[in-house]
């Protein structure tokens, strides 16, 4: 079976720099906000293009922290509304609720599943206070007419780049188009710890000094705290993974781009959905996702063909039990799209011969009705 995500062999290309990286930090007796995370706070910030970058647990984290920092500075209030698109992980919108702020879902784009930048102009009202674009798959979202909106409306811009990293538009990366931005290191993502991460990006001081104190418990000096923080850092073991991983990205990236381009030019069945792609730059294909009307169909088929794939995703956040809030709301374009989803293996480590063998596979597809 071709898996669809091979992690213990993607991260065993870098076996031994990770063994020196662990050892370094067992002998430095170091653990949680010391010179690792320091480090690599500084590449990945120079890799983004932004001047400060925040390390945290994880990818939801840092969301809600921005958020949370924003209602400290007063730029935002509890119950404001921030819009993020319908067709999303449910991360988005808990960050959101999370924060005590409104998500209010906004219909995405037929051909890129990205947030539709005419519903934004069409749902920005007197509450509305900010934007949460999100780069869904690996695509950068038209973030030149979403920052324009920005300004004429006077929002704030929060990236969600958890799947982006890389991402780039002219000379601007994913987390360093918007006020401030989210990014995710869960073990599958282009950039990947060995274990959960996150960070914060943003050339925003005032906000950059409030999320170095509220991640550690809202603590400037031990034991006397500024703000009633949480506790969401970035550990050193972490931060000493990614900072080897880092260095690799740009080539993984760039060889996720050359299979997506063989999958675009090669796959010809009229029953599967190619994805659409702006511009080579501006996606890093985090995940490789068609559609298809049988997708259940389609997925029985590719595991009989020895083919692991897997929905991203299956049921869109108004449709979960969670927000039985939404329950009332429609979006055509997005529930078609979660109906008729489905991701295809893609990952720095897989063969000619594997990317040969979804190809023919996804052309001998047929289903009859």
């Amino acid at each position: 079976m071709l898996p669809f995500l091979d992690l213990k062999n993607i991260n065993l290309q870098y076996e031994q720099e990770l063994k020196e990286a662990f050892n370094r930090v067992l002998q430095k007796g170091w653990y949680i906000l010391g010179n690792e995370v320091t480090a690599f706070e500084t590449e990945f910030a120079k890799y983004c293009g932004s001047k400060h970058c925040i390390g945290v647990a994880n990818g939801l984290d840092a969301l809600v922290l921005i958020l949370e920092a924003y209602k400290i500075l007063g730029l935002l209030k509890s119950g404001d509304e921030v819009l993020v698109p319908a067709t999303t992980y449910i991360a988005s919108v808990l960050a959101i609720s999370q924060a005590g702020l409104t998500p209010v879902l906004v219909e995405v784009d037929n051909d890129t599943c990205l947030i539709d930048v005419a519903e934004i102009n069409r749902l920005v009202t007197d509450r509305t206070k900010a934007v949460m674009p999100v780069h869904l798959y690996g695509q950068l979202c038209d973030m030149d007419e979403i920052m324009q909106i920005s300004e004429k409306h006077n929002l704030l811009v929060i990236e969600d780049a958890a799947q982006a990293h890389g991402a780039r538009s002219g000379n601007k990366r994913a987390g360093n188009w918007g006020h401030a931005a989210g990014f995710s290191f869960y073990p599958g993502k282009n950039l990947g710890a060995l274990g959960d991460g996150g960070a914060i990006t943003t050339n925003d001081d005032k906000l950059a000094e409030v999320l170095s104190v509220y991640r550690n418990y809202g603590s400037q000096n031990k034991y006397y705290n500024l703000y009633k923080g949480v506790n969401s850092r970035l550990d050193e073991l972490q931060a000493s993974f990614l900072r080897i991983k880092l260095k690799y990205l740009d080539a993984e990236n760039e060889y996720r781009r050359k299979i997506a381009k063989r999958f675009l030019n090669n796959i010809n069945n009229p029953q599967i959905i190619l994805p659409a792609c702006k511009s080579d730059e501006g996606h890093v294909w985090h995940l490789f996702t068609v559609r298809c009307r049988t997708r259940d169909d389609l997925t029985v088929y590719l595991k009989d063909n020895d083919i692991q794939s897997v929905i991203h995703y299956p049921v869109p956040p108004h449709k979960q039990p969670a927000y039985s809030e939404f329950g009332n709301l429609s979006f055509p374009v997005t529930e078609r799209i979660h109906n008729e989803i489905i991701s295809l293996p893609i990952s720095p480590i897989i063969s000619d011969s594997d990317i040969d063998s979804i190809i023919y596979t996804l052309n001998t597809y047929v289903h009859h009705d």
